[in-house]
């Protein structure tokens, strides 16, 4: 999971679907990349950093959370 990413599209009240859409794919590869089964480009996270409008680096909003394990450091 992308914890920090979450918060953001849920503060901006932006659902997984508009994300795929902005990206122009499906909501199942968004799916995915947001349960660690397929990587973010990093064309789609600059992407996403822009839709979302946010100044924190990539590190901040791409920081990952395993289920069983806490963010990394």
């Amino acid at each position: 999971m992308y914890p920090n990413l979450e918060a953001e599209l849920k503060r901006r009240n932006i659902k997984r679907i508009d994300l795929a859409k902005h990206l122009g794919i499906g909501i199942s590869a968004i799916s995915d990349k947001m349960q660690h089964k397929s990587d973010f480009s990093l064309s789609a996270a600059i992407a996403i950093k822009k839709f979302l409008g946010v100044d924190f680096p990539l590190e901040y909003l791409f920081d990952k959370v395993d289920e069983d394990s806490s963010p990394t450091q």
